[in-house]
């Protein structure tokens, strides 16, 4: 079995500004109790999502680590996309996950206010990089807070597979293993349909065994590929 060391910070506070349209625009907020517990109760699910949909072949172990101030910055993506880069978290990154101690590091972050209904401008739920010097040498992925329909409209754990599945991919593709159109997002492409229980996990399952199926052959990760 491949164990993937992961690490999960929590940004409980936000606390940015941003320009647009030539002005300052602040937001600030934290999560509540509520907020937290759903991100962490579906965090808490992801291994074994792992376990099962490679058969026990790539396993999760994980730290959470909650810094004790706000998150002070975000990188602007695009004029719509804001999102907490390994740039931000650097100091953080650099003294709970130095290079070499964790292979994927996820964010959380409070990116909206569910009661007022404000928002830092992000054109996603989830965002996630491959490993680069910058994520000191691990898959990075940021997951904003939620309404807790969202996190109970999708098998537990899945938003954090899905955004760790782009590094993850990253990773094997440039180790030879040619990925489907698309890698994590690629499901209705190939033809896969949700389900109202357990998501896009059967598009998950074929993409992290090697069996998606593109113009007649198959993609995606070999299941020797994990224990490699």
């Amino acid at each position: 079995m491949k164990i993937w060391r992961t690490l999960l910070l929590v940004y409980r506070g936000l606390d940015v500004e941003w320009r647009v349209d030539g002005g300052k625009r602040r937001f600030r907020h934290a999560a509540s109790d509520g907020e937290l517990a759903d991100a962490l109760d579906s965090f808490r699910g992801f291994p074994q999502l792992v376990r099962e949909l490679t058969n026990g072949a790539a396993g999760i172990e994980y730290e959470i680590v909650r810094p004790d101030h706000a998150l002070t910055s975000l990188t602007r993506e695009s004029s719509s996309r804001f999102w907490p880069s390994p740039d931000d978290t650097r100091s953080d990154l650099d003294e709970f996950a130095p290079p070499g101690k964790y292979d994927s590091i996820f964010v959380f972050w409070p990116q909206r206010n569910l009661k007022i209904g404000t928002a830092v401008p992000c054109d996603a739920w989830g965002l996630a990089m491959g490993a680069s010097e910058s994520t000191n040498g691990a898959t990075y992925a940021a997951i904003a807070n939620a309404p807790s329909s969202a996190w109970e409209n999708e098998a537990r754990g899945e938003v954090w597979l899905h955004e760790w599945l782009h590094g993850v991919c990253a990773h094997f593709a440039q180790r030879g293993h040619v990925m489907p159109e698309r890698d994590a997002d690629g499901a209705e492409v190939h033809g896969y349909v949700r389900s109202s229980t357990a998501g896009w996990t059967d598009y998950y399952r074929d993409l992290m065994s090697g069996n998606v199926v593109e113009d007649g052959r198959r993609f995606g990760i070999p299941a020797d590929a994990w224990v490699a």
